[in-house]
């Protein structure tokens, strides 16, 4: 087979969602289809034990949330289907900024009886601005939830993207009896029983449900929607001006085969990638990927670090040899692995749009390319956002002083958290989006580099990078702290807003650089 039919092969997407939404639940269901796994468990099953396949990490188990993208491959009807699970809390946000840069669809999940939530807000827009497609999948209709019309023109209103319902729920809850699916002409009738009846719309006369008066109102609405409802353009989709609206219920399971099918004959395949020279087409003959994750100890007994790389050119073959632009070292890449959670296979070939995992020695960063040949292009950088709370860490027991080093650099190149020394006094701070992160450091300290850590707030504080030219270490004290960042680049954590003012206005000519507007302009320019 030919590396263009590879390529068309392959769906690469990410599942995003506000946290309870039922996103890994979803996940779940989409393995069963690959059969990958016989039984689906749920994030929270605490009781029974039988905890999502996509969430591997000890404290993901213990407290039912993902807290790290999980990566899972398998194969559905002659496709090679990539799927990223993310993080959906949102002190992780910025490892699901990332992983989204890895993708090339998106399938949004919304809580019909919720409605739009903050993290789904943040989401979509990163991927707006990516130009990423969307699909959404309205979850929970077996419960009692919003009017799917009052839901449709929440996303239009809220999220400013033009909706298409491909399918429309007879009722709600108790009253549930199946969806019109509108894209296939027929109606799926709910069971209640994890089983489904699809029935042919040219059938339905014969149907009893047909007299039902909540099957005789939605018969109305969808008239109304045909009407007055915008076309579907499988166009705009892809541009990601429209987004296809499924309804259904994950945990049911009801509709999501639909979903998944219809899902999977729309997603686009790979596409072509920015470079700092070039675009690059997955079907450049030379391989070529990025790196856009770090994961350390993914296997206790091997306290191994894993490199997550999508593949973005050519074919990749174990065993072969790369250079790392960044550094212009030329690297063997034997130990490659593909993923459902913490399971792993060694991969011997991937293709445009593949997931792998590569063994790290300790030499890549997060947004490193690798490519094969003498090529020294690297893909557009990834963002990296400002962190918004700061602690100082030491550790507990100063006779630890080596895994304590061990642990933090580890740590810090996942990219959850990020480290900065004082200046001129050499203090050790991290600086992380939310307190979750802070809670998943010093457990995963103590339980995977056996060292107890103390963390002491010094609040939130505004960051700004300062131009090396203009630094000057008498005007910073304790309130306006001047530290460095992983690459040597000076900042101030300012104690507040006006703290941050009363310096502008006494220093006018010290540029202050916020890096959360720099990330907006890149995306965007």
């Amino acid at each position: 087979m030919g590396l263009q039919d590879e390529v068309k092969k392959r769906k690469t997407f990410a599942i995003i969602s506000h946290p309870d939404a039922g996103k890994t639940t979803m996940t779940e269901k989409l393995l069963l289809f690959g059969n990958l796994i016989r039984t689906a468990g749920t994030v929270k099953a605490k009781k029974t034990g039988k905890y999502a396949t996509s969430d591997w990490m000890e404290i993901e188990k213990q407290r039912g949330i993902s807290v790290t993208s999980s990566v899972m491959n398998f194969e559905y009807k002659g496709h090679k289907v990539n799927i990223l699970d993310t993080p959906g809390h949102e002190d992780f946000s910025e490892d699901t900024y990332r992983t989204l840069t890895a993708v090339d669809s998106v399938v949004m999940i919304i809580d019909a009886t919720k409605g739009i939530e903050a993290q789904t807000i943040k989401l979509f827009k990163v991927c707006k601005m990516r130009g990423i497609p969307i699909f959404t999948f309205i979850n929970k209709l077996d419960r009692e939830g919003r009017e799917p019309l009052e839901l449709l023109d929440q996303i239009e209103d809220v999220l400013n993207i033009e909706t298409y319902p491909m399918n429309w729920p007879v009722g709600m809850g108790k009253r549930f009896l199946g969806i019109l699916d509108r894209y296939n002409d027929q109606f799926i009738k709910y069971n209640g029983n994890e089983d489904e009846t699809y029935i042919p719309m040219s059938d339905m006369s014969e149907d009893e449900l047909t007299e039902h008066p909540t099957y005789q109102e939605t018969v109305d609405e969808l008239a109304l929607l045909n009407e007055a409802g915008d076309q579907f353009s499988l166009d705009r989709v892809l541009e990601g001006e429209q987004t296809p609206v499924f309804f259904g219920s994950a945990l049911a399971p009801f509709g999501v085969q639909t979903f998944f099918d219809t899902f999977i004959s729309m997603a686009p395949a790979p596409g072509p990638r920015r470079t700092t020279q070039e675009v690059i087409s997955p079907v450049y003959p030379d391989f070529s990927g990025f790196i856009f994750k770090i994961q350390a100890n993914m296997n206790p007994q091997h306290r191994d670090r894993i490199a997550f790389l999508r593949v973005c050119s050519g074919k990749f073959e174990r065993g072969m040899n790369v250079n790392v632009a960044r550094t212009g070292k030329s690297i063997r890449l034997g130990q490659t692995q593909q993923f459902v959670a913490s399971s792993r296979d060694t991969v011997e070939e991937a293709y445009a749009g593949d997931i792998i995992g590569i063994y790290d020695p300790g030499i890549y960063r997060i947004g490193d390319t690798l490519v094969e040949s003498k090529q020294t292009f690297e893909f557009d950088e990834l963002p990296q956002f400002p962190p918004e709370m700061f602690q100082r860490v030491t550790a507990k027991n100063v006779m630890k002083a080596k895994q304590f080093r061990k642990g933090i650099e580890q740590l810090v190149q996942e990219g959850a958290i990020q480290l900065f020394r004082g200046y001129p006094y050499d203090s050790m701070i991290i600086g992380a989006v939310g307190q979750l992160q802070y809670e998943v450091f010093q457990h995963r300290m103590k339980h995977e580099y056996n060292v107890e850590v103390l963390l002491e707030s010094i609040g939130e504080r505004i960051p700004r990078w300062l131009k090396k030219e203009q630094v000057d270490a008498k005007l910073f004290d304790e309130r306006n702290l001047l530290v460095k960042d992983r690459e040597g680049e000076f900042l101030v954590l300012f104690k507040n807003d006006f703290a941050l003012r009363w310096f502008i206005d006494k220093h006018p000519k010290i540029d202050l650089i916020d890096l959360y507007e720099v990330n907006q302009y890149d995306q965007t320019t």
